[in-house]
């Protein structure tokens, strides 16, 4: 095996991205617009003021835009962790004995241990430049709501975190972080908010979920001024700001004369997903290239795989704007896996309407072969994945090892969202063999389905 590439890709200061890719500019079809819940017509900028600050709110309607232009104060950030590197998993190749050639983008070199706070950074810097004095924010995992601790100490802002409550108990060194950044960090459901008290009522024993933890969130920055929400998935401004990662992997390709025959990502909300696929899809799209995308997600919370193509909401309180999303159901209730960040129950509008035409595939795997894939990762790479992450890393082992039987030398590459030093709990459970599969049932998914609003 030729060892003429490096192991590591880096490029320069200089080759940071000076402007966000929007997809949507040159996508054929649109994704079907966001709906008020209370009037069922397209939402439009102004009705999003009261939720997101107002450069936010554009760029979330912004379908025409092809780039957008990072503020110069935004990029300065960037350069404390960015670019960030590519990489080349000779040694994962070699165990595996395959011909395929493994390439990862690594988003974990911050303390945000993620891609994170790439969209934390901007939503952070606008609500500066608004004059909001807080945010709200959910978090899953606990990424996010790091990557948001440091952007807001940055910037100056006050930030309230509703975890959900299950990670809250798995991760409590991811706390930690975000109150030594200075965030005030609640388990959710708690009994701060109106939504929350409602869902402890009638569930005391609730392990929470996202949707839980957003509508909490959205509570909070509706009912207190200088306040907004800021969300680190799903929405269209989310995958804007990541598409650095993209950018970046296609510049770092292009250096060693590369370009992916198939490229992989974990899929919980979109937000690592939309960012890593964002120029490929688009080579996709106009007839410039022809890679396959393929979007992994846990069979426990399998939004694309077994979910509905449906308006519905974005939180379990049923207050956010309608969404037209590959989705559980905004009452669907995740499991207490470990798939962290990839319990959303449904899909960014954006990649949610790529699948539905056709230009890329989605995979469901199970927890064990997860941790078995991110066991072998790191064995051979060093780098202890996330669990979100190493959802991708199974499917491109898979990848790899169909590429050994028929002596193909195609070129994958994959996202490393972020590292796994806070899922110890999880990666423990693993080896002593305490860990187990949850696939739910039909009627597991049943109760999500039907709180679906009725929406033609």
């Amino acid at each position: 095996m030729s060892k003429s590439i490096p192991h590591r890709i880096y490029l320069s200061e200089d080759d940071i991205p000076k402007a966000w890719y929007n997809l949507r500019a040159d996508m054929k079809e649109k994704h079907d617009p966001m709906l008020n819940p209370g009037t069922g017509k397209p939402i439009t900028e102004e009705e999003l003021y009261p939720v997101f600050c107002k450069a936010l709110a554009h760029q979330e309607l912004d379908q025409e835009t092809r780039f957008i232009e990072i503020p110069e104060e935004v990029r300065n950030f960037y350069k404390i962790y960015r670019p960030s590197p590519l990489c080349r998993a000779y040694n994962l190749e070699k165990a595996l004995g395959t011909p395929a050639k493994i390439y990862y983008k690594f988003e974990g070199n911050n303390t945000s241990g993620s891609h994170k706070l790439n969209s934390a950074v901007a939503q952070a810097y606008y609500a500066k430049a608004e004059g909001l004095t807080g945010l709200a924010t959910e978090t899953g995992a606990g990424q996010w709501g790091t990557a948001m601790a440091e952007a807001c100490s940055y910037f100056g802002l006050d930030l309230t975190v509703y975890m959900v409550k299950v990670s809250y108990n798995q991760k409590p060194f991811r706390k930690a972080i975000m109150e030594t950044f200075g965030a005030t960090v609640y388990s959710s459901p708690s009994d701060t908010t109106n939504s929350g008290r409602a869902i402890l009522a009638s569930d005391p024993n609730t392990n929470g979920s996202l949707g839980i933890a957003i509508s909490e969130a959205v509570e909070v920055a509706v009912t207190n001024e200088g306040k907004r929400y800021v969300l680190g998935s799903v929405l269209n401004q989310v995958l804007l700001h990541q598409s650095g990662i993209g950018l970046e992997s296609v510049k770092a390709m292009e250096m060693i004369d590369e370009y992916p025959d198939i490229v992989i990502g974990c899929s919980g909300g979109g937000s690592n997903l939309g960012g890593l696929v964002a120029p490929f899809a688009a080579d996709k799209i106009l007839g410039k290239a022809n890679p396959r995308i393929i979007a992994v997600e846990p069979v426990s919370c399998p939004s694309f795989t077994r979910g509905k193509y449906a308006y519905d909401f974005c939180d379990t309180a049923k207050t956010t704007p309608l969404a037209k999303m590959y989705t559980l159901g905004c009452g669907f209730q995740p499991s207490a896996n470990h798939a962290g960040g990839l319990r959303y129950h449904a899909m960014s509008p954006i990649l949610s309407k790529l699948y539905h035409d056709g230009y890329m595939e989605a995979v469901a795997v199970e927890q064990t072969s997860v941790f078995e894939a991110a066991t072998l990762f790191a064995k051979h790479e060093t780098i202890l994945p996330a669990p979100e992450s190493a959802h991708a890393i199974r499917t491109t082992i898979d990848e790899a090892l169909k590429c050994k039987e028929t002596g193909e030398e195609k070129t994958i590459l994959f996202g490393l969202t972020g590292t796994g030093y806070f899922d110890m709990v999880a990666y423990a459970q693993y080896l002593d063999g305490s860990m187990t599969d949850y696939v739910p049932t039909d009627d597991d998914l049943k109760p999500g389905f039907d709180s679906l609003p009725q929406i033609g």
